[in-house]
Order: C-alpha cells, then structure tokens, then sequence
C-alpha cells in the first residue's frame, strides 16, 4: 500500500478514534489515539529514513508513557482540532495579501485550460470565497480551543490547576472537535459547490464527484505555490 493511501487511512481513523476515547472515557482508546497521531506525524519522516524521525520514535513513546502515568494522556489531542484548522485559515488568508493570487482562484485557473480566460466576476467570487474559508477555519480553530480551555475533567485549565468559570464536558469538546467539525466543513463544501455551478454554470467540471477528484489532485501543487510570493 502506497505511503499516502496509509496516511488517509489514519488521518480519518484518528478523530473516530479520539472520541470513541473521549466519549467511553477509556484511557486504553485515549493512549492508542495519541499514539496514532504521533504515528502520522512522523510517518513521512520514517518513510524517507529521516534520522530525526527515528530519533522521534522513542522520545514519543516515552513521552506517551510518561503523560499516561500522569492521567494526562488525553492533553495532546486538543492540539489537532486547533492547530490544523488554524494553520489552513492562515494558508487561506495570507493568500488574499497584496499582490498575491487567492488561493481560490489558484484551484479556478488550473481547472482551465492553460491561457484560458477567466471570468472577472469568477476572480472576484474566488477571492471572496477564499475569505470565507479563511473566516470559518479560524472560528472552528478558535472554537475548539475555547472548548478545550474549558472541558472538564481534562481540560487545558485544568491542567493548569486553573478551574473554568463555565466548565464544558469533554466529550462536547470531543464532539464538536472530532465530529461536527468536519461536518460543517463538509456542509459548507457541498452547498457552495451547488450554488456555484448555478451562478458560474460554465465552469468545467460536470458533477460533484468529478470536481472532488480534481481538488484532490490539484491540492499538493496548489498548497506547495500558496507561501511563495506571486510574481
């Protein structure tokens, strides 16, 4: 199996994971999680024969050990749900900087043919667009760490001996982290696919299914152009 089909494997399998861990309580699932997370993160490294990946390895597992001994182990999965969503909006936005090309319009004009075109008003949707991305990952990045400031028993507050003046279950954090977070995104995906093919119908894609495929394709490339600067 090909090092990216495993990477999607567990990418998907790690928020069913965190809250099956979150929701049953289970310290067994929860270690698990973390050491699935861990997995990804250093999975490419060790793929390559990256020396500090494998450095990492032991240093992971003690670390791991050593926050299970602690009752703690549950502490690195807040970072995901804040630091994932967070990293993407900022992708988004810094794209929308002065004489940068949205990252939007990225995706439209490689969807076209080379030389093609492209629609002004498109230019101006996508840059809006970009900007509603970029608005709805920081929210759900914000909204996750206030909830994982405020979760109890485990939460980020607590673990500072701090007690949360509004104290928020940890498994509603671990809903909304692990759950509706990508349903919202999912949600949103979709319904501004469908609104996009009325108001721009000729946009060449056919259907949902065929659009998906050409984001996924396009995404490495898009994402490996959106840091540097236009020129």
């Amino acid at each position: 199996m090909k090092l990216q089909a495993v990477v999607i494997i567990l990418a998907v399998t790690y928020p069913v994971s965190a809250h099956l861990a979150i929701a049953r309580h289970s310290e067994a699932l929860t270690i698990a999680s973390v050491a699935l997370l861990a997995t990804l993160m250093v999975l490419p490294g060790l793929a390559r024969g990256s020396r500090m990946a494998w450095l990492a390895v032991p240093l992971i597992i003690a670390g791991i050990y050593q926050l299970s001994r602690l009752h703690a182990a549950s502490l690195p999965l807040y970072a995901p749900p804040v630091l994932i969503p967070g990293f993407m909006a900022w992708v988004f936005a810094q794209t929308l900087a002065q004489g940068r090309m949205p990252l939007i319009e990225r995706y439209v004009r490689l969807m076209h043919e080379p030389g093609e075109q492209i629609d002004p008003s498109v230019r101006a949707y996508a840059r809006r667009l970009t900007g509603v991305w970029s608005a709805l990952l920081a929210a759900i990045s914000l909204i996750n760490l206030a909830l994982a400031l405020l979760a109890v028993p485990a939460g980020l507050l607590l673990a500072l001996d701090i007690e949360p003046l509004v104290p928020v279950p940890q498994a509603v954090w671990s809903l909304f982290a692990n759950v509706l977070n990508y349903l919202i995104l999912a949600v949103f995906f979709v319904a501004e696919y469908a609104y996009r093919r009325l108001r721009f119908p000729q946009e060449p894609y056919r259907n949902l299914f065929q659009f998906v495929r050409r984001v996924v394709a396009l995404g490495p490339r898009i994402l490996a152009g959106a840091g540097r600067q236009d020129g």
